[in-house]
């Protein structure tokens, strides 16, 4: 997997990311008689004509594909409880709706493959998309706040495909704030007013103490000021 693979990306693609979600459980009805499945995962069934029982999306999609069963979706893809979510969604800008963790790739795959079992399918994908659009903007009104100050992020009951797609941007952008916050980025005060305590006194002893008990503070800039000072050093030491 591309997550797997790419230490730099730490990211899932949107298929494999789907691939994870076909675990998910949903209910089907079964027009036929068949006895019990055994898998890896669990075992399935048996199966009897128009009584329902819960598996795996892939397995439910598997059955649908031959006309073995129906599969009946998730309460929360109904168009009153969508629009419930989604007003909900609107007036908290800061907090998100609980929804579950791979709706995303769940309504994706039924809109696919069992577009005839969803009750007025066309507005429950257009309340889902507009829920989608809503969290995102959140999501990115959420990450102009970051600043050099901030150390972590908590975003709660984000999706699978919401996470996927912002971890890898706020992960680069909080190592960004801190490569370019940290001491070897910045000058600190006290090399400041140790350097100029030190002018002051004679500028051999006391600035190149500084520089040998903290010589990680010091970013490239400041090695080359600092070799530019022991020369002048050395050079007046000479003419003495």
């Amino acid at each position: 997997m591309a997550g797997q693979s790419d230490p730099h990306l730490s990211i899932f693609t949107p298929a494999e990311v789907e691939f994870l979600a076909e675990d998910e459980l949903v209910e089907i009805v079964p027009n036929i008689r068949m006895d019990a499945l055994n898998m890896i995962c669990g075992d399935f069934g048996p199966f009897f004509p128009q009584i329902s029982t819960k598996v795996p999306i892939w397995l439910a999609v598997a059955l649908k594909k031959r006309g073995k069963c129906s599969i009946r979706p998730p309460e929360w893809m109904s168009v009153e409880r969508l629009t419930h979510v989604l007003e909900a969604e609107r007036e908290s800008p800061r907090e998100f709706q609980p929804l579950p963790f791979h709706y995303i790739e769940l309504s994706k795959l039924l809109f696919e493959k069992a577009h005839d079992d969803i009750p007025d399918i066309y507005m429950v994908r257009s309340l889902i998309e507009d829920i989608r659009d809503v969290r995102f903007h959140k999501v990115e009104m959420g990450l102009e706040k970051i600043s050099g100050r901030t150390h972590a992020v908590k975003l709660k009951n984000l999706s699978a495909m919401e996470v996927n797609i912002v971890r890898p941007f706020m992960v680069r952008a909080l190592q960004a704030f801190y490569k370019h916050g940290s001491p070897e980025m910045i000058p600190q005060p006290e090399l400041t007013v140790s350097r100029t305590q030190v002018l002051d006194r004679g500028p051999r002893v006391g600035f190149l103490t500084v520089a040998i008990l903290r010589p990680h503070r010091f970013s490239n800039i400041f090695l080359v000021e600092l070799l530019k000072i022991c020369y002048v050093i050395l050079v007046l030491i000479v003419i003495k």
